[in-house]
Protein backbone atom coordinates (compact mmCIF):
# COMPACT_ATOMS: atom_id res chain seq x y z
CA UNK A 1 0.00 0.00 0.00
CA UNK A 2 2.96 3.01 0.30
CA UNK A 3 4.51 1.73 -2.27
CA UNK A 4 1.25 2.16 -4.17
CA UNK A 5 0.79 5.18 -2.98
CA UNK A 6 3.83 6.63 -3.68
CA UNK A 7 3.99 5.15 -7.23
CA UNK A 8 0.41 7.35 -7.74
CA UNK A 9 2.10 10.44 -6.59
CA UNK A 10 5.22 10.14 -8.60
CA UNK A 11 2.75 9.96 -11.71
CA UNK A 12 1.78 13.35 -10.65
CA UNK A 13 -1.55 12.92 -8.65
CA UNK A 14 -2.00 15.19 -5.84
CA UNK A 15 -1.82 13.75 -2.83
CA UNK A 16 -5.49 14.84 -2.26
CA UNK A 17 -6.50 12.48 -5.11
CA UNK A 18 -4.46 9.72 -3.80
CA UNK A 19 -5.58 9.89 -0.10
CA UNK A 20 -9.36 9.72 -1.86
CA UNK A 21 -8.06 6.58 -3.89
CA UNK A 22 -6.34 5.04 -1.34
CA UNK A 23 -8.44 5.99 2.13
CA UNK A 24 -4.85 7.01 3.55
CA UNK A 25 -4.31 10.21 5.28
CA UNK A 26 -2.19 13.29 3.18
CA UNK A 27 -0.29 13.38 6.50
CA UNK A 28 0.86 9.72 5.93
CA UNK A 29 1.71 9.69 2.24
CA UNK A 30 3.51 13.45 2.74
CA UNK A 31 5.88 11.28 5.18
CA UNK A 32 6.35 8.11 3.17
CA UNK A 33 8.23 10.56 0.84
CA UNK A 34 10.66 10.74 3.70
CA UNK A 35 10.72 7.74 5.07
CA UNK A 36 9.08 4.51 3.36
CA UNK A 37 9.93 1.70 6.27
CA UNK A 38 7.38 2.11 9.02
CA UNK A 39 9.50 2.74 12.79
CA UNK A 40 10.28 -0.02 14.65
CA UNK A 41 9.15 1.87 17.94
CA UNK A 42 10.56 -1.55 19.97
CA UNK A 43 14.26 -1.00 19.12
CA UNK A 44 13.86 2.76 19.24
CA UNK A 45 15.18 2.37 22.72
CA UNK A 46 19.05 2.48 24.10
CA UNK A 47 20.73 -0.54 23.97
CA UNK A 48 20.61 -2.78 26.15
CA UNK A 49 24.19 -2.10 29.04
CA UNK A 50 23.73 -5.95 29.78
CA UNK A 51 23.42 -7.16 25.84
CA UNK A 52 26.44 -4.58 24.53
CA UNK A 53 29.86 -6.59 23.81
CA UNK A 54 31.01 -5.82 26.97
CA UNK A 55 28.52 -5.80 29.67
CA UNK A 56 28.14 -2.79 31.73
CA UNK A 57 26.05 -1.62 34.59
CA UNK A 58 22.90 0.64 34.43
CA UNK A 59 23.54 3.92 33.58
CA UNK A 60 21.91 5.01 37.07
CA UNK A 61 22.51 2.19 39.47
CA UNK A 62 21.02 3.91 42.24
CA UNK A 63 17.58 4.20 40.49
CA UNK A 64 18.06 0.45 39.49
CA UNK A 65 18.91 -0.92 43.03
CA UNK A 66 15.56 0.79 44.43
CA UNK A 67 13.59 -0.82 41.18
CA UNK A 68 15.16 -3.78 41.92
CA UNK A 69 13.92 -3.73 44.99
CA UNK A 70 10.22 -2.77 44.19
CA UNK A 71 10.77 -6.03 41.42
CA UNK A 72 11.32 -8.25 43.88
CA UNK A 73 8.51 -7.21 46.41
CA UNK A 74 5.17 -6.26 43.95
CA UNK A 75 6.81 -6.40 40.65
CA UNK A 76 6.57 -9.14 37.71
CA UNK A 77 7.94 -9.72 34.19
CA UNK A 78 5.61 -11.35 31.36
CA UNK A 79 6.10 -11.90 27.93
CA UNK A 80 4.40 -10.07 25.31
CA UNK A 81 4.88 -10.76 21.84
CA UNK A 82 7.52 -10.45 19.30
CA UNK A 83 10.00 -10.92 22.09
CA UNK A 84 9.14 -7.84 23.91
CA UNK A 85 8.48 -7.84 27.86
CA UNK A 86 6.54 -5.75 30.31
CA UNK A 87 7.57 -4.59 33.43
CA UNK A 88 4.57 -4.20 36.17
CA UNK A 89 4.96 -2.91 39.52
CA UNK A 90 2.11 -3.22 41.78
CA UNK A 91 1.39 0.44 43.65
CA UNK A 92 -1.36 0.63 46.00
CA UNK A 93 -3.54 3.76 44.98
CA UNK A 94 -3.17 4.98 48.88
CA UNK A 95 0.77 5.81 47.68
CA UNK A 96 0.73 8.45 45.28
CA UNK A 97 4.58 9.54 45.86
CA UNK A 98 5.21 6.05 45.46
CA UNK A 99 3.75 5.30 42.31
CA UNK A 100 6.00 8.80 41.19
CA UNK A 101 9.00 7.21 42.43
CA UNK A 102 8.22 3.95 40.95
CA UNK A 103 7.66 5.04 37.45
CA UNK A 104 10.74 7.70 38.05
CA UNK A 105 13.08 5.00 38.57
CA UNK A 106 11.58 2.65 35.64
CA UNK A 107 12.27 5.79 33.44
CA UNK A 108 15.66 6.02 34.68
CA UNK A 109 16.88 2.80 34.00
CA UNK A 110 14.79 2.45 30.30
CA UNK A 111 14.95 6.34 29.27
CA UNK A 112 13.71 5.91 26.10
CA UNK A 113 10.91 3.36 26.60
CA UNK A 114 7.26 4.68 27.53
CA UNK A 115 6.22 4.36 31.05
CA UNK A 116 2.55 4.05 31.45
CA UNK A 117 0.43 3.38 34.30
CA UNK A 118 -2.73 0.80 34.27
CA UNK A 119 -5.78 1.40 37.00
CA UNK A 120 -6.78 -1.82 38.51
CA UNK A 121 -8.83 -1.79 41.76
CA UNK A 122 -7.23 -0.14 44.91
CA UNK A 123 -3.67 0.36 42.82
CA UNK A 124 -1.93 1.25 40.09
CA UNK A 125 0.56 -1.16 37.69
CA UNK A 126 3.10 1.10 36.45
CA UNK A 127 4.25 -0.86 33.13
CA UNK A 128 7.00 -0.29 30.90
CA UNK A 129 7.55 -3.16 27.45
CA UNK A 130 11.37 -3.65 26.68
CA UNK A 131 13.02 -6.47 24.98
CA UNK A 132 15.70 -6.20 27.81
CA UNK A 133 13.88 -6.59 31.40
CA UNK A 134 15.37 -10.44 31.45
CA UNK A 135 18.62 -9.20 30.57
CA UNK A 136 18.39 -6.35 33.83
CA UNK A 137 16.32 -8.72 35.87
CA UNK A 138 17.54 -11.98 35.69
CA UNK A 139 15.38 -13.58 38.58
CA UNK A 140 12.57 -13.35 35.85
CA UNK A 141 11.27 -16.94 35.69
CA UNK A 142 8.47 -19.05 35.09
CA UNK A 143 5.87 -19.46 38.35
CA UNK A 144 6.05 -17.38 42.01
CA UNK A 145 8.99 -15.69 43.21
CA UNK A 146 8.74 -17.82 46.12
CA UNK A 147 8.37 -21.05 44.71
CA UNK A 148 12.38 -20.51 42.81
CA UNK A 149 15.40 -19.56 43.29
CA UNK A 150 16.27 -15.70 43.69
CA UNK A 151 19.55 -15.48 43.55
CA UNK A 152 21.60 -11.77 42.62
CA UNK A 153 23.98 -12.09 40.33
CA UNK A 154 27.80 -10.62 40.88
CA UNK A 155 26.53 -7.46 38.75
CA UNK A 156 23.93 -6.90 40.42
CA UNK A 157 24.99 -7.24 44.14
CA UNK A 158 27.90 -4.75 43.48
CA UNK A 159 25.24 -2.46 43.10
CA UNK A 160 23.27 -3.38 45.90
CA UNK A 161 26.48 -3.15 47.73
CA UNK A 162 27.11 0.71 46.47
CA UNK A 163 23.58 1.52 47.24
CA UNK A 164 22.17 -0.40 49.91
CA UNK A 165 19.28 1.93 50.77
CA UNK A 166 17.72 2.17 47.71
CA UNK A 167 17.75 -1.70 47.85
CA UNK A 168 16.10 -1.59 50.95
CA UNK A 169 13.88 1.35 50.17
CA UNK A 170 12.47 -0.75 47.22
CA UNK A 171 11.74 -3.61 49.35
CA UNK A 172 10.30 -1.59 52.17
CA UNK A 173 7.83 0.36 49.63
CA UNK A 174 6.85 -3.08 47.98
CA UNK A 175 6.58 -5.18 50.70
CA UNK A 176 6.93 -3.79 54.35
CA UNK A 177 5.46 -0.70 56.25
CA UNK A 178 6.16 1.67 58.68
CA UNK A 179 4.21 1.52 61.95
CA UNK A 180 3.32 2.74 65.23
CA UNK A 181 2.71 -0.13 68.17
CA UNK A 182 2.21 0.34 71.26
CA UNK A 183 2.44 -1.41 74.67
CA UNK A 184 2.16 -0.70 78.49
CA UNK A 185 4.04 -0.29 81.03
CA UNK A 186 4.12 0.17 85.06
CA UNK A 187 5.41 4.05 85.60
CA UNK A 188 5.09 5.43 89.12
CA UNK A 189 2.89 2.54 90.09
CA UNK A 190 0.63 3.45 87.17
CA UNK A 191 -0.08 1.58 84.04
CA UNK A 192 0.39 4.06 80.95
CA UNK A 193 0.07 3.31 77.08
CA UNK A 194 3.69 3.17 75.41
CA UNK A 195 3.98 3.82 71.33
CA UNK A 196 6.95 3.34 69.22
CA UNK A 197 7.49 3.59 65.37
CA UNK A 198 8.32 -0.38 63.96
CA UNK A 199 8.88 -1.41 60.14
CA UNK A 200 7.83 -4.62 59.21
CA UNK A 201 8.97 -6.28 55.97
CA UNK A 202 6.73 -9.47 54.79
CA UNK A 203 7.51 -11.83 51.82
CA UNK A 204 6.77 -15.53 51.11
CA UNK A 205 10.35 -16.30 49.07
CA UNK A 206 13.13 -17.09 51.72
CA UNK A 207 15.45 -16.17 49.37
CA UNK A 208 14.37 -12.73 49.23
CA UNK A 209 14.04 -12.11 53.16
CA UNK A 210 18.00 -13.14 53.29
CA UNK A 211 18.74 -10.55 50.42
CA UNK A 212 16.75 -7.73 52.87
CA UNK A 213 18.59 -9.00 56.30
CA UNK A 214 21.44 -9.43 55.00
CA UNK A 215 21.68 -6.11 53.87
CA UNK A 216 20.40 -4.82 57.00
CA UNK A 217 23.55 -6.32 58.42
CA UNK A 218 25.72 -4.29 56.71
CA UNK A 219 23.84 -1.37 57.24
CA UNK A 220 23.97 -1.71 60.99
CA UNK A 221 20.54 -2.38 61.27
CA UNK A 222 19.59 -4.43 64.15
CA UNK A 223 16.48 -7.07 63.08
CA UNK A 224 14.31 -9.91 64.33
CA UNK A 225 12.16 -12.46 62.69
CA UNK A 226 8.89 -12.15 64.08
CA UNK A 227 8.11 -15.34 61.68
CA UNK A 228 9.50 -17.20 58.54
CA UNK A 229 8.03 -14.42 56.34
CA UNK A 230 7.98 -11.23 58.64
CA UNK A 231 10.93 -8.92 59.80
CA UNK A 232 10.52 -6.50 62.25
CA UNK A 233 13.04 -3.86 62.89
CA UNK A 234 12.07 -2.09 66.24
CA UNK A 235 15.17 -1.00 67.93
CA UNK A 236 15.09 2.89 68.92
CA UNK A 237 19.23 3.53 66.70
CA UNK A 238 17.42 1.08 63.71
CA UNK A 239 14.63 2.65 63.60
CA UNK A 240 15.94 6.36 63.26
CA UNK A 241 18.38 5.05 60.45
CA UNK A 242 15.23 3.58 58.65
CA UNK A 243 13.64 7.10 59.32
CA UNK A 244 16.80 8.69 57.72
CA UNK A 245 16.81 6.75 54.85
CA UNK A 246 13.94 5.23 53.98
CA UNK A 247 10.80 6.75 55.37
CA UNK A 248 7.22 5.72 55.67
CA UNK A 249 5.32 5.31 52.49
CA UNK A 250 4.21 8.20 51.16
Amino acid sequence: MRKRALVLVGQGRSLNSVSKETGISRAAIRSWQTRIEPLDWMNRAAPCPRCCDVPRKPEDPAAYSYLLGLYLGDGCISFQRQGVYSLRIACADAWPGLIEACANAIQSVRPDNKVCRVQSEGCQYVTCWSKHWPCLFPQHGPGKKHERVIALELWQREIVDTHPWEFIRGLIHSDGCRITNWTTRIVGGERKRYEYPRYFFTNLSGDIIQLFTDTLDRLSVEWKAANHRNISVARRASVALMDTHVGPKY
